[in-house]
């Protein structure tokens, strides 16, 4: 039951933490704190999707408590994270935060199910797998960049618009789907394909920018695929 509800309640993160919120209200609540106009309206979705994803009335109180420490997270971010590694400090802090209150409610709750889902802890860890092989995993590839001081090219001109963000996400949700199906040498065949179009380019810089992108983002699905593999 604590491993169901966890993997529930970290789905719920990541939707109200990337897919709910915008890349320009992230900016601004991480800028202004507390006076933020996004932060109540973060906080509020977050609570709505902790206590839906819970599926269970009692889990109120503590999806409640969630979203009030995840609006003091975020509120005091601008302050307490200005280091390189304040994403990370952020998301860990969210994560032992939902931690604490899926065992606190397994340990001290009686559970009340608003609606019982036949869906087992395989499928669960499938969808939240290729949740963060779409917007999470970019965001980490970046955030990862920046601790390692590697700087982002300038020259996009030749570049269309948002596509190495679209590249990065097809990328992932096939490295994903072929590890789980257990087609590893697919993956070493995309792998090897990628490298040999990307070296064409005669910009070093930007060719080495890519490839480091490029191995994160293979990484991230290859690891999250044998994660789930664990739950088969």
């Amino acid at each position: 039951m604590m491993v169901k509800l966890l993997i529930l309640q970290v789905i719920a993160h990541v939707l109200s933490d990337y897919f709910f919120q915008t890349d320009a209200s992230s900016k601004e609540k991480n800028e202004k704190g507390f006076k933020s106009k996004f932060l109540l309206k973060h906080a509020i979705i977050t609570f709505a999707c902790a206590w839906i994803l819970s599926m269970d009335v009692n889990f109120v109180f503590c999806a409640l408590a969630i979203a009030v420490i995840h609006y003091l997270i975020d509120g005091l971010k601008k302050d307490l994270n200005t280091s390189r590694f304040s994403f990370f400090i952020d998301q860990i802090l969210h994560l032992f935060v939902i931690w604490v209150f899926v065992w606190i409610f397994n340990r001290y709750f009686e559970s009340n199910l608003l609606w019982n889902i036949p869906i087992s802890i395989k499928w669960l860890t499938i969808i939240l797998g290729y949740l963060l092989c779409i917007k999470p995993a970019n965001i980490f590839i970046r955030e990862t960049l920046v601790v390692g001081n590697i700087e982002s090219i300038s020259d996009t001109t030749a570049e269309l618009k948002n596509a190495g963000k679209l590249i990065g996400i097809l990328e992932r949700i096939l490295v994903l789907t072929f590890v789980i199906i257990g087609k590893l040498e697919v993956v070493g065949f995309l792998i090897a394909a990628k490298s040999i179009l990307r070296y064409k380019d005669t910009n070093t810089i930007k060719t080495e920018y890519v490839l480091i992108g490029t191995m994160l983002s293979f990484g991230i699905a290859m690891l999250v695929g044998l994660v789930i593999g664990k739950f088969y």
